[in-house]
């Protein structure tokens, strides 16, 4: 697979996210899209057409927006892809979740991150079997990458 260029964006002001996590998370995206494109459900995914990725952290309201616009669906949600090469993140719904679950804020970006990947490579999550099947993968992808490389960078 050729390499993507992948540009991580904090586009909100509602939880402090350090510069660190945004040059850790593109330093590790190479890894995390090959670990995903081997996975893919099929040869003609939306990754492997990419030039460039383009992942934006955005705040409730952003999220809400952009979820009702794209997806006719009310409210704010955690991750949102687009086919063309763009991952919208909502960190006030990783905060909310980090905490509920006990998680490391920087370790529910990276599981979005992931998530987002995933849907470019061509998994779904609409029905119950392709959930947890895209679920599996997806926490495999980020324990393996969180031991590896970002436990200490993102916490």
């Amino acid at each position: 697979m050729h390499k993507l260029e992948i540009i991580i964006g904090n586009h909100q002001e509602a939880v402090d996210i350090p510069l660190s996590w945004l040059i850790a998370l593109e330093d590790i995206g190479d890894t995390a899209v090959q670990m995903v494109a081997a996975l893919a459900v099929h040869e003609d995914h939306s990754l492997a057409h990419l030039a460039t990725l383009e992942v934006a952290l955005v705040d409730d309201d952003t999220s809400a927006r952009v979820h009702m616009d794209f997806m006719d669906l009310p409210g704010p949600t955690d991750v949102i892809t687009f086919h063309h090469g763009e991952i919208v993140i909502g960190v006030e719904v990783a905060l909310r979740q980090a905490e509920e679950y006990g998680e490391p804020l920087g370790r529910e970006i990276l599981r979005y991150f992931v998530h987002g990947l995933l849907h470019l490579a061509g998994h779904e999550d609409s029905e119950e079997t392709d959930r947890k099947a895209m679920e599996s993968a997806q926490e495999e992808i980020v324990y393996k990458l969180w031991a590896v490389e970002l436990a200490s960078k993102l916490v």
